[in-house]
């Protein structure tokens, strides 16, 4: 079920919720409690939480630890210092994050068809399937047709700790579905569809039929600066980042992530 601010409370936007302190085990008479991401990072962030929802009960393994199970899955992913140092997680959340990952997939690999059931049970009031086929294919850099751990991180530092400019660039790439380098607005129309079927009809303020489709246009009037019929990344980038409006817009895509 979607996250409400009932289900969780503010806190200092780690993903661990309890960094630096004191471990689980240690707190006597204190009953142990998932870690918890802050409401506006949930918010964002769908992956994450189906990930921390499944780490288990403990505290945080020891470096030592988490790298000897590294080896226990068939993708042995990068170790955790490497990947500390290209994304913007700390030791202990690439820790937590990859526990709930190896929980949910042994193989170490994620495949396509578990981004639509992740995506189905966050948004049971709409149709993921599209959605989470796009969102797969722009996690899935090496198109292999399954998602390493390395890249799932990458992609998920990018959209929730990245700069203004990263995750413009992270968009574009989603939005160019047969990644050739531009955005065509049948490209940007079938984004913007799959988003509002997987919204459902039942979201307030309510979506009209053709909601995508003036979405699309107002996109196209404003990026596509030399009338060509396509989107470079560079308009995309100069476009979005003088554009409050189109900002503002894209937090619909953020929003489901």
């Amino acid at each position: 079920m979607p996250c409400t601010s009932d289900d969780i409370k503010e806190n200092d936007g780690s993903l661990l919720g309890d960094p630096g302190q004191t471990s689980p085990e240690k707190k006597d008479g204190v009953k142990w409690q998932k870690p918890r991401l802050s409401r506006r990072t949930l918010m964002k962030c769908c992956l994450v939480k189906w990930i921390l929802s499944s780490t288990s009960p403990q505290g945080p393994a020891d470096s030592s630890e988490t790298d000897m199970e590294l080896s226990t899955v068939r993708h042995q992913p990068e170790g955790l210092e490497q990947l500390q140092a290209v994304t913007k997680f700390t030791k202990k959340e690439l820790q937590s994050l990859y526990r709930g990952f190896k929980n949910e997939c042994p193989s170490g690999l994620v495949d396509e068809e578990t981004f639509k059931l992740i995506y189905s049970q966050f948004f049971p009031q709409g149709d993921a399937t599209t959605y989470a086929h796009f969102l797969f294919n722009a996690f899935d850099m090496d198109r292999t047709g399954a998602i390493k751990f390395e890249d799932f991180v990458i992609g998920l530092s990018i959209l929730l700790r990245g700069t203004v400019h990263e995750k413009l660039k992270w968009a574009f790439n989603l939005y160019d579905i047969n990644k050739d380098g531009y955005i065509t607005k049948e490209e940007m129309l079938a984004i913007m569809k799959s988003i509002y079927d997987m919204m459902g009809r039942y979201t307030y303020p309510l979506l009209r039929d053709d909601s995508p489709v003036e979405h699309v246009e107002r996109f196209f009037q404003k990026m596509d600066r030399n009338h060509d019929g396509v989107v470079t990344i560079d308009e995309f980038l100069e476009t979005c980042q003088k554009d409050e409006n189109i900002m503002r817009s894209m937090q619909l895509f953020e929003n489901v992530i």
